[in-house]
C-alpha cells in the first residue's frame, strides 16, 4: 500500500519525470506476481518500469542481507542528480528506533532512518516519514487505489512484524500518540547525531587525523580524550560505509590503537578489518572491488616476448633502478611504507627470466 500511494502521488505531481524500480528477492512464493502487478500498474500510468532480481542465501538475518543489497543495486541504478524516494512512513520509523534500542544500538542506530541522504550519485528521499500510516490508508481509500499486500507482513518471526502486530497497539493503549513520540526521539537522536559528526569532522581537520588514504594517525589520534576517539573511529568507519562494530570489537580497536609495538596487529569482524602499521591504521573492506587499472609498467611489458609475472620469495634481493647494490626484497617494501600483508601480493614483472619492474616500486634490474 505505501510504495502505490507514494508512486500515486508522485505521478499526480510530477508526470513524465518518473520512472519505477522493482526489487524481487525471491524470498516469496507470490514474488513473481507483484512483479507483474507492478510492471502492469507502471504500463497503466506509462512509467518507465525496471526489475531488479537477486537471489539471497537463507540465514538468521536475510532481511539486512536483502537491504544492504537492495539499496547496494540501487545505488549503482541511480544517475547523475536523481532522487529514490521509498514509502517510509512516520510508524516505520518508531519501529525501527524500537529495534535499535532492543539491540542497545548507540545514538547513530537511535537515530534511525533520515529524511535524506546521499545515494550513490544522487539522493535517497523519503518524503513520507512525518505522515502516519493512517493518513496512508486515508490517502489509498480516497483515490480507490488497489495494492498486494506481502504475506510476510503478518509473520510475526520477524522482530519487526512483532512490534508492529503486538508490541507497539500493546504499548498504544498506555501512551498515546506512540509512533509520533517516537518518531519525534529519532528525530532529537538524528540531530545529536549531526553534532556528533561535526565534531569528529573538526578533530580531523585540527589534529589532521586522516591522509590521503583514509589511514588514521594514531600519534594524534591518542591525544584526544578517549569518547572523541571513539567518536571519529565511528564517524570513519560511517564515511568508509563499514557496518558498526559491536562494542566488543570496539575495544578491540582500541587495544590496536594503544599497544605499543603492534603487539596486535588485525581487528576483524564481518568482512571488514582495522591493521595498524608505523603508527596508521588501515581501514579494509575485504569484498570490495580492488582497482582493476594495470600499473604503467605492466601495460609496457606485457606484450613482450617471454613476460611473465611472479612474486616475492623468503630471502630474496634485488637491485632497483639507479642502485651499484642489491639490497633485501624486504627491507625495501619496508622503506616504501608497504604493509606487510600486502607485500606478498605484489607483482614482479620478468622478461626472459629477468626482473624488469615490482608493481608499487617501480624499475628493477636484478633479482636473486
Amino acid at each position: 500500500m505505501d510504495s502505490v500511494v507514494l508512486l500515486h502521488y508522485l505521478h499526480a505531481h510530477f508526470p513524465k519525470r518518473l520512472r519505477v524500480v522493482h526489487c524481487n528477492h525471491h524470498l516469496s512464493e507470490h514474488c513473481d506476481n507483484w512483479q507483474i502487478f507492478c510492471q502492469k500498474l507502471c504500463k497503466h500510468l506509462n512509467i518507465p518500469y525496471k526489475n531488479i532480481d537477486f537471489y539471497l542465501e537463507k540465514s538468521s538475518n536475510i532481511e539486512e542481507n536483502a537491504r544492504k543489497k537492495r539499496y547496494f543495486s540501487l545505488s549503482c541504478d541511480l544517475n547523475q542528480d536523481e532522487v529514490l524516494c521509498t514509502a517510509h512512513h512516520q510508524d516505520d520509523q518508531a519501529e525501527t528506533l524500537l529495534l535499535q534500542l532492543f539491540r542497545g544500538a548507540g545514538v547513530a542506530g537511535l537515530a534511525s532512518m533520515p529524511r535524506q541522504k546521499p545515494l550513490g550519485m544522487g539522493i535517497h528521499y523519503r518524503p513520507m516519514l512525518e505522515i502516519n500510516k493512517q493518513q496512508v490508508i486515508d490517502y489509498a481509500t480516497k483515490h480507490k487505489l488497489s495494492w498486494i499486500e506481502d504475506d510476510s507482513n503478518k509473520d510475526t518471526n520477524f522482530r519487526r512484524n512483532l512490534l508492529r502486530l503486538e508490541v507497539i497497539p500493546l504499548l498504544s493503549k498506555t501512551y498515546q500518540n506512540l509512533t509520533k513520540s517516537l518518531a519525534r526521539s529519532a528525530k532529537h537522536q538524528s540531530e545529536s547525531l549531526k553534532l556528533m559528526h561535526e565534531l569528529a569532522e573538526l578533530d580531523i581537520e585540527n589534529y589532521r587525523l586522516i591522509d590521503s588514504n583514509n589511514r588514521l594517525q594514531i600519534n594524534p589520534l591518542i591525544t584526544l580524550d578517549l569518547h572523541r576517539i571513539k567518536n571519529v573511529l565511528r564517524y570513519q568507519l560511517n564515511q568508509l560505509n563499514f557496518l558498526a562494530p559491536s562494542d566488543k570489537i570496539m575495544d578491540q580497536v582500541f587495544e590496536l590503537i594503544f599497544a605499543k609495538a603492534d603487539a596486535m596487529p588485525l581487528v576483524s569482524w564481518n568482512e571488514f578489518e582495522i591493521r595498524r602499521y608505523q603508527q596508521q591504521l588501515y581501514f579494509i573492506d575485504t569484498h570490495s572491488e580492488k582497482n582493476q587499472q594495470k600499473c604503467p609498467i605492466h601495460a609496457e611489458l606485457e606484450n613482450l616476448p617471454n613476460f611473465s609475472i611472479r612474486y616475492r620469495t623468503e630471502g630474496q634481493r634485488i637491485k632497483l633502478a639507479g642502485k651499484k647494490h642489491s639490497q633485501p626484497l624486504k627491507k625495501v617494501l619496508q622503506e616504501a611504507g608497504i604493509p606487510p600483508w600486502e607485500r606478498n601480493s605484489l607483482k614482479m614483472y620478468y622478461i626472459n627470466d629477468e626482473l624488469r619492474a615490482i608493481e608499487r616500486l617501480g624499475r628493477a634490474q636484478h633479482a636473486e
